[in-house]
């Protein structure tokens, strides 16, 4: 079965029992991990239980192919249905769960955490047209989504933040659900028992550095014309595992903020009172850099910028060349323009 996204949620607490393997997949591997975490947990009281929790690996499945059948069929011990997580799943294991699934245990669930598979993925395909089994997608969240699960977070700790705050932390702190709150625990542990508001400062201090450096390294080498920074920035960013998808709408949100700031100069204000527009405020630390782009690129050439970065998202959800690579070439064609 096919799990939409408007039945994510739902299925997360309460999954289909029907479903006796559940593929979760997707770019962002916090979020896939949270939630075979959820699902996990509907099935036993601790995750770490060595006696109904068995966690396997897709190369010890390759080679030892039985294994996963036998660990789906054993009794448990001490009573209860049995959890078997199978990290980094792949196309790999297709004929294995194929065949699983023609006589599964109703007392197992089989947890497959896979990578980013695409449409034409066979695992992705056999889960998703199984009636025993379920394919739920992990896509990193926009801004808008990600607005509201910091809220949400926030609110489970007594805490608030303003819609400028809670902006600018969905703009700076994207790209992995995990990542996200990491850095929201941070901002937890700094406010303590202080119940006031978040407020934009406290969240640029306490998140800034940490969660969005490497992204703000990026655009800004992008705007200011540095492609050797640019390129390095975005290789920390794949090294941290934050997915093309993201960085690819941070890039978008920073120029489409340098578009927005240069029409309302076009108008006759001056740079600094374009940016004292934008929401949410440009960082302090960073007014000088940005002031400097608005100044530096024409509007004709942000409009071209703009639709390249669109097209460049068309394209990497409808080509086989991999997005790390087209995103590269995209910096790189971005940085060196004049």
């Amino acid at each position: 079965m096919k799990i939409t996204f408007r039945d994510i949620d739902n299925f997360v607490r309460r999954p289909n029992p029907a479903a006796r393997v559940i593929l979760i997949y997707g770019p962002d591997d916090g979020l896939m991990r949270e939630r075979s975490n959820l699902i996990g947990k509907t099935i036993v009281d601790d995750l770490s239980d060595p006696f109904n929790v068995v966690v396997l690996s897709t190369d010890g499945l390759n080679d030892d192919p039985a294994r996963l059948n036998d660990e789906a069929s054993a009794m448990s011990m001490m009573g209860g249905s049995r959890l078997i997580r199978v990290e980094n799943a792949g196309d790999k294991l297709t004929p294995l769960v194929k065949d699983y699934l023609a006589a599964p245990n109703d007392d197992a669930l089989i947890i497959l955490e896979g990578g980013d598979l695409g449409p034409r993925s066979s695992l992705r395909g056999l889960c998703e047209r199984a009636k025993n089994a379920a394919a739920l997608p992990c896509y990193v969240d926009d801004e808008r989504n990600l607005g509201q699960i910091i809220r949400q977070i926030l609110h489970s700790e007594g805490m608030q933040a303003d819609m400028d705050t809670v902006n600018w932390l969905a703009a700076n702190i994207s790209g992995n659900r995990q990542k996200v709150r990491s850095e929201l625990e941070k901002l937890i542990v700094y406010k303590g028992a202080d119940q006031s508001p978040v407020t934009l400062r406290e969240a640029q201090a306490i998140c800034g550095q940490a969660g969005a450096q490497n992204f703000d390294d990026l655009v800004f080498n992008m705007g200011g014309n540095n492609p050797e920074g640019a390129l390095k920035a975005y290789a920390t960013l794949i090294d941290e595992g934050i997915a093309e998808i993201a960085i690819l709408r941070a890039i978008q949100n920073h120029f489409r903020r340098l578009h927005l700031a240069k029409a309302i100069t076009m108008e006759g204000k001056n740079a600094d009172e374009a940016m004292k527009t934008l929401s949410p405020p440009v960082f302090f630390k960073q007014q000088n850099q940005f002031r400097a782009q608005i100044n530096k690129w024409s509007l004709k050439m942000l409009d071209t910028i703009l639709g390249k970065l669109a097209e460049l998202e068309a394209q990497t959800k409808r080509t086989a060349m991999p997005g790390e690579t087209l995103c590269a070439q995209a910096i790189l064609s971005v940085s060196m323009i004049r």
